[in-house]
C-alpha cells in the first residue's frame, strides 16, 4: 500500500522588490508544468479569502473593544461629576444636625449657645479643609484681582492698593476661585 502523500502548504508567489509577482512565477503558476509544486489559483484565492476573513474579524472585535472602553470611560466621568460632592456631603452631615440640636433645645443659656455654635463652626471648618475648600483673608494684603474684588478705595498711611478692610471672606477650591474676597483697597492719600 503506498503511503499517504503529505499535504503541501500553499505559499504566494515571490515578489519583487515592487511588490509585483515575478513574471516567472505568474508563468509558471499559469502554465500547468508545476501544478504539483505550486497552488492553483483558486486555492491561493480562498487563502487570501481566509486570510482576509480572519483580519476582518480581529478588526471588528478590536473595534467593538474600543466601543466598550470609550463608552466605560464616558460612563466613570458621569458618575465622578454625580458623586464628586458625596464626600463633602457627608462631612456636611454633621455640621447640619449639630445646628438642629442646638435649635431643638430652647432652654439654654447664651454660654453654652455660643459654645455649640464655636464647636459646629469648627466641624464646618473641618469640612471645607478635608475637601480642599480654602478661606481667603487677605487683610493687609496687596491687592490681587484675581482673588479679590475691590468695593471701595479709601485714604490710608502707607502703601496703596493694599487691603484694609475685608467685608467678605473669599474661598478658593484646590486653587480655583470660587468667591473672590470683597474689599476696601488703599489710596495714597492726598497732599
Amino acid at each position: 500500500m503506498p503511503e499517504p502523500k503529505q499535504p503541501e502548504i500553499p505559499t504566494l508567489p515571490d515578489e519583487t522588490a515592487s511588490g509585483s509577482p515575478t513574471l516567472d512565477a505568474a508563468a509558471g503558476a499559469g502554465a500547468g508544468s508545476t501544478t504539483d509544486s505550486m497552488p492553483s489559483i483558486d486555492e491561493l484565492l480562498k487563502i487570501a479569502e481566509l486570510k482576509a476573513a480572519e483580519h476582518h474579524d480581529a478588526w471588528l472585535r478590536a473595534k467593538a473593544e474600543t466601543e466598550n472602553v470609550r463608552r466605560r470611560a464616558q460612563e466613570d466621568i458621569a458618575k465622578a461629576g454625580k458623586f464628586a460632592a458625596e464626600r463633602f456631603a457627608s462631612e456636611l452631615l454633621a455640621v447640619k444636625d449639630s445646628l438642629e440640636a442646638a435649635l431643638a433645645n430652647e432652654n439654654q443659656d447664651p454660654a453654652a449657645l455660643r459654645s455649640g455654635v464655636e464647636l459646629t463652626l469648627r466641624q464646618l471648618a473641618g469640612a471645607f479643609e478635608k475637601s480642599g475648600l480654602t478661606e481667603i483673608h487677605p487683610l493687609e494684603e496687596r491687592f490681587d484681582p484675581h482673588r479679590h474684588q475691590a468695593i471701595s478705595q479709601v485714604e490710608a498711611d502707607g502703601e496703596a492698593n493694599r487691603v484694609v478692610q475685608v467685608l467678605q471672606k473669599g474661598y478658593a477650591l484646590h486653587e480655583r476661585m470660587i468667591r473672590p474676597a470683597l474689599v476696601i483697597v488703599s489710596k495714597t492719600k492726598a497732599a
